[in-house]
């Protein structure tokens, strides 16, 4: 038996106007109009026997009709007006009483169109109660991610698919202290549970280290402390040799764009490198390699090699009709060589560009490759599942082209991988809007990172590559990767331009849910989307580990007898360029 068992005498009022996915309903009792409430949840009566389309209120009014005027002036205001009282509800689904052996089936669907003079309820109560927990208990056609429960019945468990989320990405957005970082370590705490867990976190700041268990491998961009060092994956530390750097990227790292001999010098850098590298293959070992061979191809090479080579043509000199000429490229490359010298030996620099010995090897790539993209079942240690990697000791200016680099790097990898074969990884963009921008410069590391990200949005799915993209700043990501980001989990966002943002993001007749985005409670967030059954708000459960990223009680602080304070070690840190 189905458990919307209305009477005819319980209706809120009938349909007087239908649209694609929102009806209007008239009132005709003032006192059940003032029952009803926004964001609450409505059944409408199918034209099926044993259906009701479910619906969430959007919009209540109270007014008068339409009044006549004479020359202008309004009639008589004691003349008895009829009264308007409607309720607009956007339609989100239908329950069925009965499909084949499951009773009480809800469905993302509209089986069928509300039929004018339809009958509207309201669900409250014992109703309430027991349809959110026939939503508490599915989730559509994919496993179960447990993030909280429902605000509008907290017995009742919020389920996201967890398919849908990660195939068609997601959004996890909310400003300074609204929960944000809390959210994401419920989502990770989920995944962990998983035996083959597979998920990649940029962790910029260093949050996310309190997240301590076998379930997470924690990995940290090298440092300057780790230059002459024979510190690699299995202390924790990840270096990426510049060898893995693709064209655009080395372009946008050594020639100025604004130099007049940009063009010769982006060809030279291209021809010398290609050189360096052919020069590392063997033409027996190699031949497979070599017979497809192009700049990008990821070939380890002797940087030196290439410096010298534009050194020569920079000097070099050539035979004449009668003496030596300077050659075609003389003193047209010394800003080049400049800028190739200063990244060369900046220390800031030196993951990229003073890499221990074992990263020059041809067998380095399968290693890293292994570790970062193979799930936490293939691991030699069965741990790890979700890897953390933490870029808060890589400078700011090149941030975007290291955390594209390894993106690149994942997608690129699980492109080749067959079909049969491929392992799905979730990439986790914490901090998204300082790497994929809405604004980036031309040829700048902005846009490299950008252009990346962009092609994973696009065709991440078809490869096993799945983005969660969080931020503070939706505002300030790039609009063409939040569009093809189908699920929203939005936190509290007291921007207007963030909130403008997450509100073309929402279904037309979910528009207005996203007047709920600046008063939402620390911990709660709005879900819509694919994944998401029921679109509504949600209270995010605690995560077993919360991460290091809780505001400072500044009044608190200031009142303690005690002075909390440690600057000579920050000073020490900040010339070591380290918190090791």
């Amino acid at each position: 038996m189905g458990i919307l068992d209305f009477k005819d005498d319980e209706s809120l009022g009938k349909i007087i106007a239908v649209d694609t996915a929102t009806v209007t309903v008239r009132v005709d009792e003032l006192e059940r109009l003032k029952r009803i409430q926004v964001n609450r949840l409505t059944a409408i009566r199918s034209s099926k026997a044993g259906q009701h389309l479910i619906g969430i209120v959007s919009r209540i009014t109270r007014k008068a009709g339409d009044e006549a005027t004479i020359d202008g002036t309004e009639e008589d205001p004691e003349a008895a007006l009829p009264e308007n009282n409607l309720v607009r509800v956007a339609l989100i689904g239908t329950l069925v009483d009965k499909e084949g052996l499951k009773e009480n089936v809800f469905k993302r669907t509209l089986e069928t169109v509300p039929e004018i003079d339809a009958d509207c309820f309201s669900l409250e109560g014992q109703r309430l109660t027991n349809f959110m927990q026939v939503i508490s208990q599915v989730s559509g056609d994919g496993p179960q991610l447990d993030l909280g429960r429902y605000a509008l019945d907290e017995d009742a468990r919020a389920f996201l698919n967890g398919n849908r989320l990660f195939q068609r990405h997601a959004i996890v957005v909310g400003s300074t202290g609204s929960g944000k970082s809390y959210t994401t370590a419920r989502l990770l705490d989920q995944i962990a549970e998983l035996p083959q867990a597979n998920v990649i976190l940029f962790d910029i700041h260093g949050e996310y280290q309190t997240l301590d268990s076998d379930e997470f491998r924690h990995l940290r961009i090298a440092g300057p402390g780790d230059i002459g060092q024979d510190r690699g994956l299995a202390n924790g530390v990840l270096h990426l040799p510049f060898w893995l750097l693709g064209y655009e990227a080395l372009v946008a790292l050594f020639v100025d764009r604004s130099d007049q001999n940009a063009p010769n010098q982006a060809m030279l850098m291209t021809r010398c490198i290609t050189d360096a590298k052919r020069a590392m293959l063997d033409p027996a070992q190699h031949a497979d390699i070599l017979a497809n061979f192009t700049i990008d191809s990821p070939v380890p090479f002797n940087i030196e090699n290439v410096h010298a080579e534009l050194a020569r043509l920079n000097q070099e000199m050539v035979q004449g009709a009668r003496s030596e000429k300077q050659g075609p490229y003389f003193d047209k490359l010394s800003r080049l060589i400049a800028r190739f010298d200063a990244k060369r030996n900046d220390r800031r620099l030196g993951f990229i560009f003073q890499p221990p010995a074992a990263c020059m090897e041809m067998a380095w790539l399968s290693e890293v490759t292994h570790f970062l993209i193979d799930g936490r079942g293939a691991q030699e240690d069965g741990k790890g599942g979700i890897k953390i990697i933490n870029f808060s000791e890589v400078p700011s200016d090149i941030l975007p082209l290291m955390v594209s680099l390894i993106a690149r790097l994942i997608f690129t990898v699980s492109q080749w991988t067959p079909p049969d074969n491929r392992h799905p990884i979730a990439l986790f963009c914490d901090e998204a809007h300082l790497y994929i921008p809405e604004r980036a410069s031309s040829a700048s590391a902005d846009e490299i990172s950008v252009g990346i990200f962009e092609r994973i949005a696009k065709e991440g799915r078809k490869y096993g590559v799945g983005l969660v993209v969080i931020s503070q700043r939706p505002s300030e990501v790039n609009r063409t990767v939040l569009s093809q980001c189908n699920n929203v989990i939005a936190m509290r966002l007291t921007n207007g331009d963030d909130q403008s943002v997450i509100k073309r993001l929402l279904p037309d007749s979910l528009g207005g849910f996203g007047d709920l985005l600046p008063v939402l409670d620390i911990g709660e967030a709005l879900v819509v989307g694919d994944a998401s059954l029921l679109p509504t708000r949600v209270v995010v459960s605690e995560p077993r580990f919360k991460p290091n990223s809780a505001t400072v009680d500044f009044w608190d602080r200031w009142r303690d007898a005690e002075p909390v304070a440690d600057t000579a070690n920050a000073v020490r840190s900040w010339r070591r360029q380290s918190n090791q």
